[in-house]
């Protein structure tokens, strides 16, 4: 785009009148308010097709005004009418600063920046918990604006207002004022609430009332309210429990490639020789980090030209007068004697701040203040966000501040000794609280923050806080102990392992059978220090696990809500696990959605063991829905909720499971909401559930001294069926098959592909399993026929969908029901029997129809329970009801139209009067 001609100045904090005013402020000032949005436009010359980013609308002519900061781009039309405020302002508008969670950087088609508005070509970073995108070298000035999903000490609300994000909307996406298009593909533009999800323009969403009720989903999400965590320096992947893959990010204290890529998006190396591409550094840090921008201005520009420009690159519209540009030397970087070029002798405002002897690089620096205005936020404010502006001098004092604070805070009559300041850095990543000492220079505090960085001093924050004595509790769950000791042998263990402080840890649940502890730890270091060794300890050659949990305050739970504990399996299906995990954590609340290869289900039914009424959503195949219902009958007597139902968002290959109840052959790709909207209007079924005893004679092996024991008696659970024989066998091939190239099975497609070839690899293969087998039913011998295989069916379902017992009437069987209390026994003949059952054109072989079976195995036979096979050596082989029934959710038939984008994501109130 060409220079400009005409700049039109947008308002910024400092004009306005709470910060600007002479004298002290005797108010409070209410933020967000009507103030100017901090853009600073000018009017450019376009060179390609743009669009508006108030209206979407294109941009006839050669003429467009863009911010010379955030790179928003406007009609003229439209400017007097943008209300969306300028990325330079943005950190002083958040209400309650929450860190956002990052996982690693990956391409996002068709995603804009929040932070620049540009789109995102490179590979960039999205926030696993809101819909922020962020190219890698903006994340540094990203607002910590995420989600507030839980209560950890800090300005906790019980009433939550909608939580809006810019942009990055579906082009059809309708606004619930309007009923106009308000979403863009072209630029970013539109805004959404990411708890109830209701989208509005940006000239309307101001009018929209400010509480949010969570929409259609209320019901089953998890309040935030009702969720404590105490996570101080926990990674807020660690909190949400996010995996981190190998692919690591910087940190944001580390150099996030910002000696080249901030850069080359933002400016080009300039090959013009009146112009001159320049480094610039933000404070000491960036100069340690080597962490600096660049720009691009002429070589006869001025200084205050070249501090603007500086200015702008790390998104601040502060006045240019009050900054100052120092050359970059060596010595700066270990000394921090940095030389001033304004001390020189000529008049450095009207000379050119480029010469022969000048270097590339140069540090932007604060000129010093003898007074100046800070803000200072009240933390125990309940509702809103509001901050009272003090003048301070050289001589004000933590103590002096807070002391001139109160009374304007209506606390006059309150001691000072139970208050404090507390210096709040709103960083991206992570948001770090300070207590400021009482007899520390105010003045001192801000010139250290900006010599550190220009960038920090705009995302601080001073809040006055009561001295309340806080109580800290964190929550770990550490597993892979030995299983079946007793609470004293398993902190006998932890001290052996790590060290652990008895006077501030202690472990307040046992998970024997799981071989798991919860320990509640009263000091913060503590317990980063016990997480981090965790992951390094090994017990019996078994790694141990660790997951932050959450505490849900069970009493705070609204009565209607039936709050829906999602259990994702990241391996199942694909890459769409990982897809399913992140949609599920938008549009819940991410404390209620859990990744099995995290610890698997126990940290889950842990934190949702004080809701008094809770539904259960299992994302993967039969065998990841058995690992799950298995978990709850273990821990089914320590639940408030102990028979909650289970719903299926099949991922596997046969989901034969989620096919009898309605949920379908597959997962293709629905859209989530949809999915949990029909789990909330599920009828609620019951299945039987089987115990197989496995009891086989011969010895096991590497018997000591010659001398050969028995092989102990194993414990399986079957939600499906057991097969014994050619289908076992079958499995048993497809599973070593897996084993050697786990890479190539993520398809359902490329899955079945290798049954059939392994199937025909056995075509034309016999056995005589009715030999090498006996059954017994209800204490009854039973004849078998001539088969190769002998199959135990729940579900009438086997094999992706097949009927194995058939439709047809028999005088001698009830008619198969999944609740019956009952299961039928199938015998095929061999592969191309199975393959004729699977093809519709024929049934199995009914056998035998009843609730306990006894099989004995005359020599090792391959056996296999609901998709997990091996070789069974002879012996017993007892089925048997297991308990009580389970609780399973059934996909309606009658599923109600969800029509509108209003109705889908509903209840939004408008303020009467707004339009």
């Amino acid at each position: 785009m060409a220079d400009g001609t005409r700049s039109v100045r947008g308002g910024s904090p400092a004009s306005s009148p709470v910060l600007g005013g002479g004298g002290r402020a005797t108010a409070v000032a209410a933020a967000g308010g009507s103030s100017p949005p901090g853009h600073g436009f000018r009017r450019v010359t376009l060179t390609k097709p743009t669009f508006c980013h108030y209206c979407t609308d294109f941009i006839w002519g050669l003429a467009g005004y863009q911010c010379e900061v955030c790179n928003f781009m406007s009609h003229e039309k439209c400017l007097k009418n943008i209300k969306i405020p300028c990325s330079c302002v943005a950190p002083s508008l958040v209400r309650v600063p929450v860190a956002h969670c990052f996982g690693s950087p990956g391409h996002y088609k068709r995603k804009f920046c929040t932070v620049c508005r540009k789109s995102l070509e490179s590979p960039a970073l999205r926030c696993e918990v809101c819909e922020l995108h962020v190219h890698t070298d903006c994340i540094l000035f990203a607002c910590s604006d995420c989600r507030q999903c839980h209560q950890d000490g800090h300005q906790d609300h019980d009433t939550y207002h909608h939580h809006w994000r810019e942009g990055n909307l579906s082009s059809s996406a309708r606004c619930e004022v309007c009923k106009k298009t308000c979403g863009s593909s072209e630029v970013l533009s539109g805004m959404r609430c990411e708890w109830c999800g209701i989208l509005a323009h940006a000239a309307c969403y101001i009018i929209v009332a400010p509480e949010c009720t969570f929409g259609r989903l209320r019901n089953m999400i998890l309040p935030p309210s009702c969720v404590q965590l105490f996570s101080r320096n926990f990674s807020k992947l660690h909190c949400f429990r996010v995996t981190e893959n190998l692919q690591t990010e910087p940190d944001e204290d580390d150099d996030v490639d910002g000696s080249t890529q901030g850069s080359t998006k933002d400016v080009q190396i300039s090959t013009d020789s009146s112009k001159q591409t320049l480094k610039i550094f933000d404070g000491n840090d960036a100069v340690k980090r080597n962490q600096f921008r660049l720009i691009s201005v002429p070589r006869i520009a001025k200084n205050e030209e070249v501090v603007e420009a500086a200015l702008r690159a790390y998104y601040i519209n502060d006045d240019e007068q009050e900054y100052e540009l120092q050359t970059f030397t060596q010595q700066a970087l270990l000394s921090d004697d940095v030389i001033n070029r304004n001390d020189a002798v000529e008049d450095s405002n009207l000379s050119s701040v480029f010469r022969e002897s000048v270097p590339e690089a140069w540090v932007i620096r604060a000129k010093p203040k003898d007074e100046e205005v800070i803000r200072i936020y009240p933390a125990w404010l309940k509702v809103g966000m509001a901050y009272v502006s003090l003048r301070v001098n050289k001589d004000s004092t933590t103590q002096t501040v807070v002391k001139e604070v109160l009374p304007l805070l209506g606390k006059q009559t309150e001691c000072l000794e139970n208050f404090k300041l507390v210096e709040v850095l709103m960083g991206s990543k992570q948001v770090q609280r300070m207590v400021l000492d009482s007899q520390e220079l105010i003045l001192n505090r801000l010139k250290d923050i900006r010599k550190t960085s220009i960038r920090q001093m705009n995302q601080t924050r001073f809040y006055i806080v009561e001295n309340n004595k806080s109580i800290v509790r964190v929550n770990l769950l550490v597993g892979g102990l030995p299983p079946q000791l007793s609470r004293e042998d398993y902190t006998n263990i932890l001290k052996a392992e790590l060290a652990i402080k008895t006077n501030v840890v202690s472990v307040s649940h046992v998970y024997q059978a799981q071989g798991a502890v919860v320990l509640e730890i009263s000091c913060f270091s503590e317990a980063e220090r016990i997480y981090m060794l965790v992951k390094d300890t090994t017990i019996n050659d078994k790694p141990l696990n660790v997951v932050v949990i959450p505490e849900v305050v069970a009493s705070k739970i609204p009565q209607n809500c039936c709050p829906v504990l999602v259990f994702v399996n990241p391996k199942s299906g694909g890459l769409k696990g990982r897809d399913l995990l992140y949609s599920f954590r938008k549009l819940l609340n991410p404390h209620q959605v859990f990744e099995l290869t995290n610890g698997g289900p126990l940290p889950g039914f842990h934190t949702f063991c004080k809701v008094p009424s809770f539904r259960v959503l299992v994302c993967g195949g039969d065998g990841t829905v058995g690992w799950v219902l298995g978990a709850l009958e273990e821990i089914r007597h320590k639940l408030a909720c102990s028979e909650p139902s289970v719903a299926i968002l099949p991922l596997g290959t046969g989901n034969d499971l989620g096919r009898v109840l309605r949920w379908g052959a597959g997962y293709s790709g629905e859209d989530p909401y949809s999915i949990l909207v029909s789990v909330d209007e599920a009828d609620d079924v019951l299945m039987d559930r089987w115990t197989i005893l496995l009891d086989a004679d011969e010895p096991a092996e590497g018997a000591e001294n010659g001398v050969a024991e028995p092989e102990p008696p194993k414990i399986v659970q079957m939600n499906n069926y057991c097969g014994l024989g050619i289908d076992a066998e079958l499995s048993l091939d497809f599973h070593h098959a897996r084993e050697e190239e786990p890479g190539k099975f993520n398809s359902r497609f490329h899955n079945k592909g290798v049954y059939v070839k392994v199937g025909l690899q056995k075509i034309s293969h016999t056995r005589n399993l009715h030999k090498d087998i006996k059954l017994q039913v209800d204490q009854q011998e039973v004849e078998l026929p001539s088969i190769e295989g002998l199959i135990f069916i729940n579900i009438p379902s086997w094999g992706s969908g097949a009927d194995l017992w058939g439709s047809d009437s028999d005088n001698r069987f009830e008619k198969p029901r999944i609740d019956d209390g009952l299961l039928e026994v199938v015998g095929v003949t061999g592969v191309v029997h199975m393959g004729q059952v699977q093809g519709g054109f024929r049934s199995g072989i009914r056998i035998a129809q009843g609730s306990y079976f006894r099989v004995t195995l005359l020599k090792p036979i391959p056996v296999q329970v609901d998709g997990e096979p091996w070789i069974q050596a002879p012996g017993r082989i007892i089925i048997s009801a297991a308990g009580p029934k389970v609780h399973m959710l059934k996909k309606s038939k009658k599923q109600k139209k969800t029509g509108s984008m209003k109705e889908m994501r509903g209840d939004m109130s408008i303020s009467e009067g707004g339009r």
